[in-house]
């Protein structure tokens, strides 16, 4: 049921993609996709795709790593990820059954410690989600042991 509605998300959302992507082309140029290992279910790496939101060059860094985030962030990029609509394309994650659209969200490959509190909450037993429970109850503002009690 999940695959389904997110098939349908994809098509009444098309115009919406149509347009992020033209504003990131026009600002930025190519790729408008933006694509990183993060770890899945039962401990596996994927691809995870998201509407990019910093300029090409950026390192290939967690945002909080940056000396100076902001001026990598695309003009359009702060509007995406205030609002979540960088991870749109997962809606295609969902559509493929890689995903679903609330669970764990889904470690960088190089979180180990968040993956090793993981694996001993069975919670990497999970298909990672679109959104997830400690998403949605503080994001970044928590600790990653409160995140896996929550997930």
């Amino acid at each position: 049921m999940q695959r389904i509605i997110a098939l349908l998300l994809l098509i009444i959302l098309s115009p919406l993609f149509i347009l992020v992507s033209l504003l990131i082309f026009f600002e930025d140029g190519s790729p408008i996709f933006f694509k990183q290992k993060r770890i899945g279910i039962n401990d596996t790496i994927f691809m995870m795709y998201k509407f990019r939101s910093m300029k090409n060059g950026t390192p290939d860094v967690s945002t909080h790593l940056l000396e100076n985030p902001a001026k990598y962030l695309l003009k359009i990029g702060g509007l995406l990820r205030k609002f979540s609509l960088d991870e749109l394309p997962n809606l295609i994650k969902i559509v493929k059954g890689d995903m679903v659209v609330v669970g764990p969200r889904p470690a960088l490959y190089n979180q180990d410690d968040l993956m090793e509190l993981r694996i001993k909450a069975n919670v990497d037993k999970l298909k990672p989600g679109l959104t997830g429970w400690a998403q949605i109850n503080g994001r970044d503002e928590i600790s990653i042991e409160e995140k896996v009690t929550l997930e």
